[in-house]
């Protein structure tokens, strides 16, 4: 019988780290969220989506995750940044088998104006529509997506909240090989505008500082409802992580809720049906 051997810890510095990967390693759960939408699609509509839209796409890490789900699966994504599309195929979708690839597109288009293939699922993670500072364009977008989904289709986003999203902070996760930093800093309570940053660090005491940068307003969840309602979808869920009994912390399970508790620091997702 073969011995096992212990897996080695990666060995990341800032001149051989990638900042995509380690933000894929670091923010993204691909996998849990695409069980979330597709289960709760199908819960709701009574049947399996097939064509997803990835908006603020990055690297079509989700998009490669729904394409590997089933064979009748489709994804389209969306991203205005090329070098990030660009990467997304080199080292995200070219891992897919031949037949898969086809069924995969990518275009270096805006949100607002897409006007190509009806998706089942539309989905804006990683609170990426917060881009939009004014209640005029996100209503917008929000009405875009609207308008590509087929109709029985359902648009996917999440938020987050809660007193420490209020104020500047920088907090730190260690992953396998790194350490993540999430640094909010600026925040302007008039105008809700927030300067956020991520930070890597490396065993050797080297670091990418600024790794990536965001400017975003932070939406209020009645905000977001509201403005979902305003842009004409039938049905807004809110759906809020339920707590580990032992710990006191989110179990990672979400379920629909009209009342959310006061944590200083939330995630939640949300649903608007066509």
């Amino acid at each position: 019988m073969p011995s096992k051997q212990k897996k080695s810890k990666p060995q990341y510095s800032a001149n051989t780290a990638d900042r995509h990967e380690l933000y894929e390693l670091a923010v993204q759960s691909v996998a849990s969220e695409i069980d979330m939408v597709d289960e709760t699609y199908t819960q709701i509509r009574g049947r399996h989506a097939h064509v997803l839209r990835e908006d603020f796409c990055g690297t079509a890490n989700t998009s490669c995750e729904w394409i590997r789900r089933r064979p009748e699966n489709t994804a389209i994504g969306l991203d205005l940044n090329q070098e990030v599309l660009d990467w997304g195929l080199t080292h995200r979708v070219s891992r897919l088998d031949e037949v898969q690839q086809q069924r995969i597109e990518l275009f270096n288009q805006d949100v607002l104006s897409y006007q190509g293939r009806l998706a089942d699922i539309i989905v804006a993670m990683n609170f990426s529509y917060q881009i939009f500072k004014n209640r005029d364009t996100l209503r917008q977008y929000f009405s875009q997506a609207r308008a590509g989904l087929n109709d029985n289709g359902m648009f996917f986003i999440d938020a987050f909240g809660g007193h420490d999203s209020w104020r500047n902070l920088k907090e730190k996760t260690r992953y396998n090989g790194f350490t993540y930093y999430w640094h909010q800093t600026g925040f302007d309570p008039i105008t809700a505008n927030m300067v956020c940053h991520i930070h890597f660090k490396f065993p050797d005491g080297s670091k990418i500082k600024k790794a990536f940068t965001y400017e975003w307003r932070i939406w209020t969840l009645p905000e977001i409802r509201e403005l979902l309602d305003e842009a004409g979808f039938s049905k807004v869920t809110v759906y809020w992580e339920g707590t580990d009994e032992e710990t006191g912390k989110g179990n990672g399970c979400y379920f629909p809720a009209e009342r959310g508790e006061d944590d200083p620091a939330w995630i939640t997702y949300l649903s608007a049906e066509k």
